[in-house]
């Protein structure tokens, strides 16, 4: 059990111990002092009196879907605002910023491309999780949901990144934001590749361009719109120098992260359309088809209701009909039938019904 207690205030630093993060719900907890990771003490509290202690540095502790009691801990230990601590605990939260005092609460829902031969009625095209940040002078809390964006990679990048990660907690969430948009990217291209392979297959009027695929394709993409698109008003923020102060470098980042992100929601926009214009021609192609199945329909119940015709006046069993006595009649009738039935057939065939 990974062991927190209150912070207290100690004149200098603890002895350094390396810190234990044994909790299943800690992914990761780690002490950094000018972009270095240090040892620390035993405890959560111990970590956050030492960065306290040290004017550049700060504690980052990843948590991944934790108890209640367990975020309950950490929010004593940091001081988080109950609100916030119970948005973090929330299973679904959209893309937002917001400022508790002196701490900040970020949620960024992360994305994942599912890999698959082809787009079908069920295919699952993207899987989502959501990543809540508390950024506070000198910490930063990240709580993780889902199986989707996990961030041992990018601790392990931003360790190898002194120069930034000396920047301060805003730059782990800079590097967080960063990995998550360049997901954003990727999923962009491969979204654009299943949409170039259904959008032929609509257009060479294959069989297997089903309606469904289309509107499949629809909800994967509003679940992708619904974490691209909100976390747009979170960066603005952010870069707007009146909610969070950032220095310079740092605000350099976060506008790349900014426009990158603002590119993937265009993309997202001419998916969209792209999806509404497929759908459209592909129910104009099934009008058509059904057209043409009514017409072939009612120019077959046309052949049979001509014969039914001839058969129903001489099954009227009157006496005097024409030729009834005549040795030929029968043959001579079926004749008649048949040839009235190729004539209209022909007919048929050279309008297009047939």
């Amino acid at each position: 059990m990974f062991p927190i207690r209150e912070a207290k205030r100690p004149a200098a630093a603890p002895a350094p111990v390396e810190a234990r993060c044994d909790d299943d719900a800690v992914v990761d907890c780690a002490l950094y002092v000018d972009g270095v990771r240090q040892p620390a003490g035993p405890c959560l509290a111990d970590l956050l009196a030492a960065a306290e202690a040290t004017p550049s540095g700060f504690v980052w502790i990843g948590l991944h879907e934790p108890s209640p009691a367990k975020m309950a801990e950490v929010a004593k230990v940091f001081d988080l605002h109950p609100l916030a601590v119970e948005d973090a605990l929330s299973a679904d939260q959209r893309p937002k910023l917001e400022r508790y005092e002196e701490t900040a609460f970020l949620v960024v829902r992360a994305a994942r491309y599912v890999e698959h031969t082809e787009v079908t009625e069920t295919s699952e095209v993207l899987e989502t999780g959501s990543v809540r940040m508390f950024v506070g002078a000198r910490f930063v809390v990240t709580v993780r949901h889902g199986t989707v964006g996990g961030l041992r990679a990018v601790r392990a990048d931003l360790e190898a990144n002194r120069a930034l990660l000396a920047q301060g907690p805003w730059a782990a969430v800079h590097a967080i934001c960063d990995r998550i948009v360049d997901v954003y990217l990727d999923i962009a291209a491969a979204f654009q590749r299943d949409l170039d392979a259904v959008e032929a297959r609509v257009l060479r009027r294959e069989a297997s361009a089903g309606i469904g695929q289309i509107y499949q394709l629809k909800r994967e993409l509003v679940e992708f719109r619904a974490a691209v698109l909100p976390l747009q008003q979170p960066l603005a923020t952010i870069l707007d120098g009146r909610t969070v102060k950032l220095t310079k470098e740092v605000r350099r980042y976060f506008r790349d992260v900014a426009d990158h992100n603002t590119r993937v929601a265009d993309r997202v926009g001419g998916f969209d359309d792209l999806l509404n214009s497929m759908l459209q021609a592909r129910l104009a192609q099934v009008t058509v088809d059904q057209n043409n199945d009514m017409r072939k329909i009612a120019s077959w119940a046309a052949l049979a209701a001509l014969q039914t015709a001839f058969a129903g006046v001489y099954g009227m069993n009157f006496k005097y009909m024409p030729e009834l006595q005549w040795r030929y009649g029968y043959p001579a009738l079926l004749l008649v039938m048949l040839l009235t039935s190729a004539l209209l057939y022909r007919r048929l065939r050279r309008s297009g019904w047939l």
